[in-house]
């Protein structure tokens, strides 16, 4: 038997049931593993309460992330055999699959081997992240070398992800936050200025910091109508990427009334993860990352499987910096 968290109704963190099931053998093409740590993220919550863009069906399971050992191998699977040390990528459907078990079955499409030098723990903190990152400020070629980039909520561990990988390529990210106790953090973080959205005024200090030019990219996980003053902050040629929508309020087109010289977008991690040819792409990428230690997923804090409810109450007060992780004993 295995352990499994379920549930069974939309709502907050109580619902989440932590059951004994029967985990079975994987099919063709899909690989079960032995999980030793699993990455939380936002998307999580939003399919528990059924605000999500794909709709739980009940008894529900989710969880995109996870780090673990291969258990076993189904039909036509090769690139990885029983007792190989794993990642999870999230390059499936939750209403199919799921990571928040000690043993679960995933498509094999969405497992890789880890770099020798790379724990559980922080394996099960990278792919989410870095990958969502990943495509826009390195795969769609919109960021070089000496650009600037403004980071959004850069405390997430997405927004973190994002200023490790614009420093990789040259680019010089600017992070913002709405609370100034976490400046410092994200600076020690390798952001090269922080903006306290909540004290200064960002077009005014974007100015500023790049000489009037404004940022090459603006990479947002808000939305919401803030998107009009991002839009000020960039520079003529530049672009805006909305991946994420924490605001609920309606995004409108920035600026639309005058025209201006940019691009503006919707952008998913899964235009990456579930394009065969672009997520090797990106695991490659992130694998040398991680391999010469470029990349250093920043773990806030760490709870139990049978936590798991507290693992969501503590993502949903949003006071953390970097990823959230749970550890299967």
């Amino acid at each position: 038997m295995a352990r499994l968290v379920q549930f069974d109704r939309l709502g907050g963190p109580e619902v989440l049931t932590l059951r004994d099931v029967a985990v079975g053998e994987p099919g063709a093409g899909e690989v079960r593993i032995r999980v030793d740590a699993i990455g939380l993220n936002r998307a999580e919550i939003m399919f528990r309460e059924g605000v999500y863009y794909e709709q739980p069906v009940f008894p529900a399971t989710l969880g995109y992330e996870a780090a673990g050992v291969v258990e076993a191998v189904g039909e036509g699977v090769s690139h990885v055999a029983e007792g190989d040390p794993i990642a999870v990528v999230p390059a499936f459907s939750m209403t199919r699959y799921g990571t928040y078990g000690d043993h679960v079955i995933v498509p094999a499409s969405a497992v890789f081997p880890r770099p020798a030098n790379v724990g559980a723990v922080q394996a099960a903190a990278v792919w989410m992240a870095y990958i969502t990152a990943y495509g826009p400020l390195f795969e769609s070629g919109e960021v070089r070398p000496g650009d600037h980039v403004l980071i959004s909520a850069a405390a997430s561990s997405v927004g973190q992800a994002a200023v490790q990988i614009a420093r990789h390529i040259g680019a010089i990210p600017i992070a913002t936050t709405r609370d100034a106790a976490k400046s410092q953090r994200l600076l020690d973080a390798g952001a090269a200025h922080v903006i306290v959205t909540a004290e200064e005024d960002l077009p005014t200090r974007v100015k500023e910091i790049t000489g009037g030019e404004g940022v090459r990219l603006a990479f947002d996980p808000i939305a919401g109508p803030g998107v009009e003053t991002l839009a000020q902050a960039i520079a003529p040629g530049g672009h805006l990427v909305v991946y994420g929508a924490l605001d609920p309020r309606p995004t409108p087109l920035p600026n639309a009334s005058s025209y201006p010289q940019l691009t503006s977008r919707a952008y998913s991690m899964h235009s990456i993860s579930r394009d065969p040819e672009r997520l090797r792409r990106a695991v490659a990428f992130i694998n040398a990352g991680l391999a010469v230690g470029s990349f250093t997923p920043a773990v806030d804090r760490t709870f139990d499987l049978a936590e798991i409810a507290d693992a969501h109450r503590y993502m949903e007060a949003s006071n953390h910096i970097g990823k959230i992780v749970v550890t299967v004993g």
